[in-house]
C-alpha cells in the first residue's frame, strides 16, 4: 500500500471538528429528550454469554448516588435509567478527583450459570474510541461473552470517550449521558441516511463541507457575511482576551516556548494582513513588546499592559483602514475574522487539554479503585484486558509500579494489539508522527477521528470503493460482519485531543514512549514485570503489526509473558480490531483469554 496514498488532509478535517465544538449547544439539547435507539439487524447470540442485557428499570429518580472515596466529596452514581445507546447491565459514573470529568463505567453483571471468579475484569479501549468496540451486538460482545464466563465485567470510558462528561453538577449527569447517546446515534444516522453526500464524504471534503455549513450559520447571523460596523471596543476586548488566554489559561497546558509559538503564529496571521505597507514598521515593534508581555505571565499587572498594547494594535489596524490602498479595504473585517478563528483554535487547545499521562495517573486508577469498592476482591486486585491504546495503558502502569516499588493492582493483564515500541514496524500510525513537532500540534489541536471516519465511510463501503483500503486498517477481509463493521465506524470513534497523540508519537523514538516529561521511558522498567501477561497480535494488523507487540514482549520477564500471533498463512487473517470483534473471534481469540484468566484467577 502506498503511504501517501492513506494520509488525510487533517488540517481540511479540523475545520469539521470546529463546526462541532463551536456550535455544540446546537448540536445538543438542553432537556433531556427521548431519543430512538439504534436498531441493529438481529444476529445470532451465543449461549454461552449468559443472559442478555437487563432491562433498565423505571424510576422517578434521576440518578443515584452512592458514598465512595477517591479523594473527592463528590459521590458516585448509578443511573437507574441508561442511555439508549448502552447496552450494559448497568451505568456507573465515577467523578475524576479535582474534575469536573465524570468518567462512564458499563457494567456486566456475571451470569450465575457461569463458575463463580474470585476478580473483577476491567476492560480498556484504544485511543479515540468508546465502550461499543467491546459491545456491537447481542451476538458480537466481548464484554457480554466474559461476563458469560462469570467474570463481573466493567469496560471504562476515558475523559473524552462515549457517554463519559464534563459536568460541575453531579445532578445533570443523567441529563448530560441521555444528549451524549442522542448526539452519538444521530451522527451515525445522519450518514446512514445520506445526510453526507459522497461528495461531502471524503476526508478531503470535510472541511469544505463545514465551511458550507459554517457559511449557512454565519449568513443567519448576518446576510452580508461581514460585519458593517467598525467595532472598536469589542476588537480590543477579543484581541485582549486572545492575548491573555494565552499568557494565563494556557500556561498550564502549553510551556512558554509554545505560547511564544501560538503568539507569534497569530502576530503573523495580522501581518499578511499589513503586508507591503507603511503599518508593518509600527506592527512588529508592537509585536516585540507583547512577545515580551507574555513572557512575563506572572505578572498581575500584565492584563492592563495587554490591553493598551491591543489598543494600538487596533488603532494601527483603524489607520490602514482609512487608507485609500484598495488592499487595505475592509481591513477590519478581517482582522476581526483572524481573532476569532484564533481563539476558536485556543478554545480547542483549552477543552481538550489531557494527554496519556492523564489517563494513566488520574482516569484509570480512580475507575480501579471504585470497581474495587463495588465488587470487593479477597485479594484488592483486578484482572484487566485492553486493546491498542488499552493495552498501552496496562504496560504503563506497571513499568512505573515497578520503578516505584508499588502494586500495580492486577492479578493479570492481557493486551490485545499494543505495544509502547514502535521503532522497529511498518506501523500507519507513523502518519501522526509530524504531530510530534509542537508547532504542527498547535495547529491541529484536535483531530476528529470520528468524523473523518464517519464521513470517508460510504467510499470505503459503497461503490465505487475509493477508500476501501480504510476497512483494511480495522479489519481483515471478511471477517468482520459489514453491519457489524458499519456500527464500529459511525459509533466507536471520538475526537482526539493533539495533545494526546503528541505523547503517543514517543514510542515512534528510540526506546518508545515516554511520559509527558520526555524523561521516563517505560519500556525500560517493564522488565521489572511481576504479573502475568498475556500479549496477543494479529498477523496482518497495519497499526500494530507482530514486531511491534515483539518489541515490547521481549523485554518482558520470560517466565510471566505468553506471546501468540492470530492468523495463518492461508488465511483467515485478523487485522487491528478483529483480535476484538472478528467473526473468528468467539472461537478463537476468546476461549484463549479466558484460558489464560482462569490460570490467574486464584486469591
Amino acid at each position: 500500500m502506498n503511504m501517501a496514498s492513506i494520509q488525510f488532509d487533517i488540517r481540511a478535517a479540523i475545520n469539521a471538528a470546529n463546526i462541532f465544538f463551536v456550535n455544540h449547544d446546537l448540536l445538543l439539547p438542553r432537556r433531556r429528550r427521548c431519543c430512538l435507539s439504534l436498531s441493529p439487524r438481529p444476529f445470532p447470540s451465543f449461549s454461552s454469554y449468559g443472559a442478555a442485557a437487563a432491562s433498565p428499570t423505571p424510576s422517578s429518580s434521576l440518578f443515584r448516588s452512592r458514598a465512595f472515596s477517591s479523594g473527592t466529596s463528590e459521590p458516585a452514581i448509578k443511573l437507574p435509567e441508561k442511555p439508549p445507546i448502552c447496552s450494559a447491565d448497568e451505568l456507573h459514573y465515577v467523578t475524576i478527583p479535582n474534575s469536573d470529568w465524570r468518567l462512564a463505567l458499563w457494567r456486566y453483571h456475571p451470569s450465575p450459570q457461569a463458575p463463580p471468579r474470585n476478580h473483577p475484569l476491567l476492560l480498556l479501549s484504544g485511543v479515540g474510541t468508546n465502550a461499543i468496540g467491546y459491545d456491537l451486538s447481542p451476538g458480537s460482545s466481548f464484554a457480554r461473552y466474559m461476563s458469560g464466563q462469570g467474570y463481573d465485567t466493567w469496560i471504562l470510558e476515558v475523559r473524552g470517550a462515549g457517554l463519559s462528561v464534563r459536568e460541575s453538577d453531579a445532578k445533570n449527569i443523567g441529563e448530560s449521558a441521555y444528549a451524549a447517546s442522542e448526539h452519538m446515534e444521530s451522527a451515525a444516522k445522519g450518514v446512514t441516511t445520506g445526510s453526507l453526500t459522497r461528495n461531502q464524504a471524503t476526508a478531503k471534503d470535510v472541511g469544505q463541507y463545514a465551511s458550507e455549513q459554517m457559511g449557512s450559520v454565519a449568513t443567519s447571523e448576518d446576510p452580508t457575511g461581514l460585519s458593517t460596523v467598525w467595532d472598536e471596543s469589542m476588537l480590543v476586548s477579543k484581541l485582549t482576551d486572545t492575548f491573555m488566554t494565552l499568557s494565563e489559561s494556557l500556561s498550564g497546558f502549553l510551556s512558554e516556548g509554545q505560547s511564544m509559538i501560538m503568539s507569534a503564529k497569530l502576530f503573523d496571521q495580522i501581518s499578511t494582513l499589513l503586508e507591503d505597507t507603511q503599518l508593518s514598521e509600527r506592527l512588529n515593534e508592537l509585536r516585540e513588546k507583547l512577545l515580551s508581555l507574555l513572557e512575563t505571565r506572572e505578572n498581575s499587572g500584565v492584563a492592563s499592559q495587554i490591553r493598551d498594547l491591543s489598543q494600538t494594535l487596533v488603532n494601527i489596524v483603524e489607520e490602514g483602514q482609512k487608507s485609500v490602498s484598495p488592499q487595505l479595504f475592509d481591513l477590519h473585517d478581517r482582522l476581526t475574522s483572524t481573532v476569532v478563528d484564533f481563539q476558536k483554535q485556543l478554545d480547542l487547545i483549552v477543552k481538550y487539554d489531557w494527554d496519556f499521562d492523564h489517563y494513566l495517573e488520574e482516569d484509570v486508577p480512580t475507575a480501579m479503585q471504585y470497581i474495587k469498592a463495588e465488587c470487593k476482591p479477597k485479594d484488592g486486585k483486578l484482572l484487566a484486558i485492553g486493546h491498542s491504546m488499552g493495552g498501552i495503558l496496562l504496560y504503563a502502569r506497571t513499568a512505573r509500579s515497578g520503578f516505584e516499588g508499588n502494586d500495580s493492582g492486577f492479578a493479570a493483564i492481557v493486551t490485545l494489539a499494543s505495544s509502547v515500541d514502535y521503532t522497529t514496524s511498518n506501523s500507519r500510525l507513523k502518519l501522526l508522527v509530524p504531530l510530534a513537532d509542537p508547532a504542527q500540534a498547535l495547529n491541529v489541536p484536535v483531530v476528529p477521528l470520528g468524523a473523518m471516519l464517519a464521513a470517508a465511510f460510504p467510499l470505503s463501503s459503497r461503490p465505487p470503493y475509493v477508500l476501501s483500503w480504510l476497512n483494511n486498517l480495522i479489519s481483515a477481509q471478511d471477517m468482520m460482519h459489514p453491519e457489524l463493521l458499519e456500527k464500529l465506524v459511525l459509533n466507536n470513534f471520538c475526537t482526539i485531543p493533539a495533545k494526546l497523540l503528541l505523547q503517543l508519537t514517543t514510542a515512534f523514538r528510540e526506546g518508545g514512549l515516554r511520559d509527558r516529561s520526555g524523561k521516563f521511558l517505560y519500556k525500560d522498567h517493564l522488565h521489572k514485570c511481576n504479573i502475568p501477561v498475556l500479549a496477543l497480535a494479529g498477523d496482518q494488523d497495519l497499526i500494530c503489526p507482530p514486531e511491534a507487540v515483539e518489541e515490547t514482549v521481549k523485554v518482558l520477564p520470560k517466565h510471566l509473558v505468553t506471546y501468540k500471533v492470530f492468523g495463518e498463512s492461508g488465511g483467515p487473517h485478523y487485522a487491528h480490531y478483529d483480535l476484538v470483534g472478528g467473526q473468528l473471534a468467539v472461537e478463537q481469540v476468546y476461549p484463549a483469554i479466558v484460558e489464560f484468566l482462569s490460570q490467574h484467577d486464584s486469591v
